[in-house]
């Protein structure tokens, strides 16, 4: 039974963190490009 209910409470996390961590690796990619 936990694991039917493990993946349904997994997934908003994810989803909220994968769209975060690119949006930080597109800036820093940004703000080097701008220093260099």
């Amino acid at each position: 039974m936990t694991a039917f209910y493990l993946p349904s409470i997994s997934v908003p996390p994810v989803g909220s963190a994968f769209p975060a961590i690119a949006i930080v690796f597109l800036f820093m990619y940004v703000e080097e490009d701008e220093i260099s």
